[in-house]
């Protein structure tokens, strides 16, 4: 399963969703209280959370971190690194 986290409010992301035909879920976090608690932002005041990916396995824990997203590079990066965990 894959959902993106966004701390910009529901009608931009509905925009961004409909627009590139986001095919995953997509969770506001305006509050920014979700990318505090998995390192993103620095804290609830911070405005603007980083770009970052966690790659979590079935039973709840963190496999991997990815600090830095390159749109382009990371699918197959987490492809790779899901099927080596099979």
């Amino acid at each position: 399963m894959v959902i993106g986290i966004s701390n910009d409010p529901p009608a931009k992301n509905k925009k961004f969703h409909d627009k590139y035909a986001f095919p995953f879920d997509l969770v506001c976090d305006e509050d920014l209280s979700v990318s505090v608690a998995y390192g993103a932002a620095a804290d609830t005041g911070a405005g603007k959370a980083n770009r970052i990916s966690y790659l979590i396995g079935a039973d709840g824990k963190i496999r991997k971190a990815y600090a830095k997203v390159k749109a382009g590079d990371h699918p197959e990066e987490v492809l790779n690194d899901l099927a080596s965990l099979e």
